[in-house]
Parts: C-alpha cells; sequence; structure tokens
C-alpha cells in the first residue's frame, strides 16, 4: 500500500485523522487525490523541519475544519468550492501552488501572491469570514498560460468606493489610504490590488466585481 492509498483508508474511517501530506511527487494527480481525500495540509520535499513542526502545530491546534470541495479535478481544469476562512486559504494555496512545480521561481511566486491577495480578499470582503459560505475557485493550465478564476458570495463592490486601499488613489498618492484605515481601524495592508495588477498579464473583473480572473502568460 502507497502513501495515496493509506490516506484513502483513513479518509474512510468514522473519525479520520488530519493528514499532513509530505511529498516528492508533484505531480497534478497526486496533489488533486490529497485534496479529495481532504488531507490537511500539503509540503513538498525537500522542507525544513521548521516548516513541518508549523504545519502539523496548526494541525493540532485546529478546531473543526470546513470542508473544501472539489467541483473539478482535471489537472488542466481546477475547481474547488473554498469555506471562507483564512485557514482554509492557506491550506488550499499549498495544494494549489504545489501544482505549479514545473514553471520557473519567478512565475511561481507572482502567481502564488497573486493568488493568496485575490483568495483573502474573497473570503475577508467577500465572505466575511463566515465559513458557511464559499468561495468558487478554478485553476486553469494550458500551455501557453495560467488562468485563475476566483468568485466570492458577495454583493461585489466599486473601485472608487475603496478609500483603504491603495489601488483607489493615483500614481503618487498611494500612501493616502494609510490615514483611512486607522480611522476605520483596520490592520495594515491595502497594497493588494495595486502589487496583484504588477503581478500579472491579465486582471478581470465582471461588472458587479465579486468575481476576478486573473491570466498569467508562459
Amino acid at each position: 500500500m502507497n502513501g495515496l492509498e493509506v490516506l484513502t483508508k483513513l479518509h474512510e474511517l468514522p473519525i479520520p485523522p488530519r493528514v499532513v501530506v509530505m511529498t516528492a511527487d508533484h505531480t497534478p494527480e497526486t496533489l488533486l487525490h490529497t485534496i479529495q481525500q481532504e488531507a490537511y495540509h500539503y509540503i513538498g520535499k525537500p522542507f525544513s523541519l521548521h516548516s513541518a513542526v508549523d504545519v502539523v502545530g496548526r494541525a493540532l491546534a485546529s478546531e473543526e475544519l470546513a470542508a473544501i470541495e472539489v467541483i473539478s479535478a482535471k489537472p488542466e481544469w481546477v475547481e474547488l468550492l473554498v469555506p471562507c476562512d483564512r485557514e482554509a486559504v492557506d491550506r488550499i494555496e499549498s495544494f494549489l501552488m504545489g501544482m505549479k512545480g514545473d514553471l520557473p521561481e519567478e512565475v511561481r511566486e507572482s502567481i502564488g501572491q497573486a493568488f493568496h491577495e485575490l483568495l483573502l480578499n474573497a473570503v475577508e470582503w467577500g465572505g466575511k469570514l463566515d465559513p458557511n459560505r464559499k468561495v468558487d475557485i478554478a485553476c486553469l493550465r494550458t500551455k501557453r498560460m495560467v488562468l485563475y478564476r476566483i468568485a466570492d458570495p458577495g454583493t461585489g463592490f466599486r473601485f472608487d468606493e475603496l478609500a483603504h486601499a491603495a489601488i483607489a488613489y493615483p500614481e503618487g498618492s498611494a500612501l493616502d489610504h494609510i490615514r483611512v484605515r486607522d480611522e476605520k481601524g483596520l490592520r495594515p495592508g491595502g497594497f493588494g490590488l495595486l502589487l496583484t495588477r504588477s503581478l500579472v498579464d491579465e486582471l478581470i473583473y465582471n461588472q458587479k466585481q465579486n468575481e476576478v480572473v486573473f491570466v498569467k502568460y508562459l
């Protein structure tokens, strides 16, 4: 019995344990299997002792986990329903970024940062950090591009209403939003969308702006 078969057997138990998958197999099929069998987290080999201890510590400390639902598990089209929960964001990033192991490091980092910023916005602002609400994520891969689509359950937004974000201000005034965040009692930040625009080749919102697509050409 190999590791993936062990994971499947554990998932069939009445009360399955939380499983951290540690593997050098970065093929999409392996990573998608770990998602379908509800592994807690994925760590690609080689990894540091510190990162392993950190993940195991979070797995032990976490309370009830909201399930991540798999809609499509084809390597060229992955689609998931992810709970609006920060922990779910960290978990799903480990799986999806592992699938980009064949890409240049610079491209992987750009995609990873853009995905993190947009998904966190969808979970926090669109889903209001309510784990009962879901964000629909699709990742499409072709020979010439990687495309992500993120749709949140919120009502959307307008850029001219984002006084707390740097992207709402003209060039040279990107720090003006910090005062607004202080007045509203918001955590430091507000650079996410501005940063994302510089990391990807295409960034497109739907009319309500509760759904976004970004493209990175290869």
